[in-house]
């Protein structure tokens, strides 16, 4: 039975007004905070002679180049290249790993291999249970990085790994990585004007 132009146009009103209200719950004040803390955070390891390494699994690794692009490239001002990696970008070097080692694995040895103390490691997962991402983040931790997870909303394994925590309100994954995108867009803002006023 053919879907009516009705009915489609009811999805994308749905769909529209349910991002939209996720969005709307990201200006509450400790979202808000915790954005500026990421950002922070970013801006420090980058003062500091740091460096982004993120990652983050199907559309999520996605949003991990995405943000990757943004810090290497520009947002929106005209500034110096900002070092910044999405771990999954080398396909040779994710199934190696995966083929040689584990999948769990796939990001904890770039981590071992690029991570310096005082680099930041920032992973994405709407679940915030991703075997792989969790690994990473000890890993992380072991080494002296500063850990921040972004991911959907409750309580998750990722919580307690990170130093910083940022929850989307939703648990549906569109919605989760639209979400993280907008924090994460702004927190490339931010970052890019603090490093653009002190060069």
């Amino acid at each position: 039975m053919a879907v009516s132009t009705e009915q489609r146009e009811e999805v994308v009103r749905r769909r529209f007004a349910e991002s939209a209200d996720v969005k709307r719950r990201l200006a509450e004040q400790h979202y808000v905070d915790t954005t500026v803390r990421i950002a922070d955070a970013i801006s420090a390891s980058l003062r500091g002679g740091g460096k982004v390494l993120v990652f983050g699994n199907g559309g999520s690794a996605a949003d991990a180049q995405h943000i990757a692009a943004e810090l290497l490239g520009r947002y929106m001002l005209e500034r110096r290249s900002l070092p910044a990696i999405a771990l999954a970008d080398s396909s040779a070097a994710v199934t190696a790993i995966g083929n040689d080692y584990a999948y769990e694995d796939i990001f904890a040895r770039p981590i071992n291999g690029l991570g310096a103390p005082g680099d930041v490691a920032l992973g994405l997962s709407t679940s915030g249970s991703s075997p792989n991402v969790l690994r990473a983040m000890e890993r992380a931790a072991e080494k002296g990085l500063v850990t921040i997870g972004m991911t959907g909303d409750g309580d998750c394994p990722l919580r307690e790994a990170v130093d910083i925590w940022l929850s989307v309100p939703s648990t549906e994954t569109p919605r989760i990585q639209e979400g993280y995108m907008l924090a994460a867009h702004t927190v490339c803002e931010l970052v890019e004007a603090e490093m653009s006023r002190v060069e």
